[in-house]
């Protein structure tokens, strides 16, 4: 517990020197009175508020599941291993990005509060990147964990201790912090065109460049370099791990053996599947063609903002039996001491009736 509490605690001591760091960056641009104007589901504004009940949903799911991922790893000590500590730091970084985006998303279908400051949307901006690219980064953690695990067993207790899982978070926030501050340099020396309309109900780095008084394929260009490089190498790393994995996975002859050594990488698989696929979809809707419709890059974005925050917990709470079985243990738990509020209750009730007779 105290492993974990020292990781979270690592990540969120992370954030807000980041959070500092940008709002005394961005305090500085010279657009700050201007203002850019939100967009949902273009076309379908009328609605909006039907639309919005799904998407709370969805959302709910999201802080939920991740919350309850995230306490039942800390309360059960069966679960205080290497592989539950990066998923820890997966729900960790979920959670930020559904906080980083439900307030706009949610004033835009609820409220049709559209307009946003151009310091507002670069700072959320800021944060939107930052958090998928962590989400990158510890998917990198998890497959070098399922590596670990599959192809050298002998050495995965001596090899990734706590101290070791500690450091692997170290360097996922030291690297962020390495590649992202040049980028708050860099949005903060453009200057935006305010009044305009942005395709999502949030800030995005491709949408925004669109805008720009300079040539907008600069600083598109560099954040496609970003994207491929850090993304790209994490993306990568993962498929050379799991080619090392199937290799060692064909060698065992017992078909049970690798049924099971499969059947863990399960999860990671579904888990960067629903990251990837979006983001890069996304990315390259805005990039690669000018004319792709709106409403395409508004599910588009949905998708990339929504699934892995979603799916992520019912993925692993439905595929690993311990997970499973410590929530309904919660759950359990939170039932039977509620009845037993009750029957308290219940008792005093009568004690009171007797006694007033």
């Amino acid at each position: 517990m105290t492993y974990i509490s020292n990781v979270i605690s690592l990540f969120f001591f992370f954030f807000r020197v980041h959070l500092q760091l940008a709002m005394l960056t961005f305090n500085n641009t010279t657009s700050s009175s201007s203002s850019f104007f939100l967009t949902a589901f273009p076309g379908l504004e009328l609605a909006h508020v039907w639309i919005s009940i799904p998407v709370c949903g969805l959302y709910t799911i999201a802080l939920l599941g991740n919350s309850i991922i995230l306490f039942a790893i800390i309360i059960e000590r069966n679960l205080h291993k290497p592989m539950y500590y990066f998923l820890s730091m997966l729900s960790v970084v979920d959670l930020g990005l559904t906080i980083t985006t439900l307030p706009t998303v949610l004033g835009v279908l609820w409220f049709h509060a559209r307009e946003i400051s151009i310091k507002a949307c670069q700072i959320q901006m800021f944060f939107v990147h930052s958090f998928s690219f962590l989400e990158s980064s510890v998917l990198v953690a998890m497959a070098f964990d399922r590596y670990i695990a599959i192809c050298s067993p002998l050495k995965y207790a001596t090899f990734l201790t706590d101290t070791m899982s500690f450091v692997i978070g170290l360097i996922i926030c030291i690297r962020q912090m390495v590649f992202m501050f040049p980028s708050i340099m860099a949005v903060n020396s453009v200057s935006f065109q305010g009044g305009q309309e942005l395709s999502h109900p949030f800030c995005f780095h491709p949408d925004m460049i669109k805008f720009t008084y300079t040539n907008p394929w600069i600083s598109s260009f560099w954040g496609m370099f970003l994207q491929l490089y850090l993304n790209g190498t994490d993306l990568l790393f993962i498929l050379f791990s799991y080619i090392l994995i199937l290799r060692t996975v064909l060698s065992i002859v017992a078909p049970q053996k690798q049924q099971k050594a499969l059947s863990t990488c399960v999860c990671h698989i579904c888990a960067v599947t629903i990251f990837y696929v979006p983001m890069i979809t996304l990315s390259l809707a805005h990039r690669l063609s000018s004319s792709t419709p709106r409403v395409i890059c508004s599910i588009l974005a949905n998708m990339y903002l929504l699934l892995p925050p979603v799916l992520n917990p019912i993925i692993y709470s439905l595929k690993t039996k311990v997970i499973r079985r410590t929530i309904y243990q919660l759950l359990q738990f939170k039932g039977s001491r509620n009845y037993s509020i009750r029957s308290l209750r219940e008792r005093w009730d009568r004690r009171k009736q007797f006694s007033s007779t």
